[in-house]
């Protein structure tokens, strides 16, 4: 008699896991993508699903950070490597316009389009924070080169950083809508004839 034996059960694979739900909430968005679009796409039941992440929100956070260190990091890497903050605004929308229309993953940037239309407030806020949080680091960017002269003392330090942030929401936007990378990389090239001589 031949015993068939069991064979061991797979492991999950969270870092697929999450890269799978990064991607849903990226292209649908947070609202839109439901518990049954998420277990689909994990290849997971419901309770596999609350058993490794929590709720809804909980997995939407943890896709958020997973997000930022490998599709948003370009950010940072720009302002910390550029020796002046025109430099680096220059170089993250030029950036941004090859990485909001790379073809491997939905288009625009998934922290400003995972927030459109979402009815959770604490998504919305989160999601805000971050935004904020970049604002706040370009403009402390710009105050260093007011403060070196490298910028007019004039400089509207704030206006300047809300200026960037609204070219780089708007670029995602622009790619969510069919905008391709040479259409981004102009936009980026008129934005910085903008940028205080």
């Amino acid at each position: 008699m031949v015993t068939g034996q069991r064979g061991r059960p797979r492991s999950f694979d969270r870092e697929a896991a999450l890269e799978k739900a990064m991607l849903a909430f990226w292209e649908h968005g947070y609202e839109a993508t439901s518990i049954a679009d998420l277990t689909r796409t994990l290849g997971i039941g419901a309770p596999s699903l609350y058993a490794a992440f929590g709720d809804k929100r909980k997995l939407f956070d943890e896709v958020v950070v997973v997000y930022g260190g490998r599709y948003a990091d370009f950010v940072s890497v720009a302002l910390s490597e550029e020796p002046t903050a025109r430099a680096a605004i220059a170089r993250v929308l030029h950036e941004a316009a090859e990485i909001y229309t790379d073809p491997a993953h939905p288009p625009g940037c998934m922290v400003i389009s995972a927030a459109v239309n979402t009815t959770s407030r604490e998504v919305a806020e989160a999601l805000r924070e971050r935004r904020t949080a970049s604002l706040e680091v370009f403009e402390r960017r710009i105050r260093a080169d007011i403060a070196t002269g490298e910028l007019p003392a004039d400089t509207d330090a704030r206006a300047l950083a809300r200026y960037a942030g609204a070219v780089l929401q708007g670029m995602s936007q622009q790619s969510r809508d069919g905008a391709g990378r040479e259409e981004l990389e102009a936009v980026a090239a008129l934005a910085m004839r903008g940028w205080p001589a």
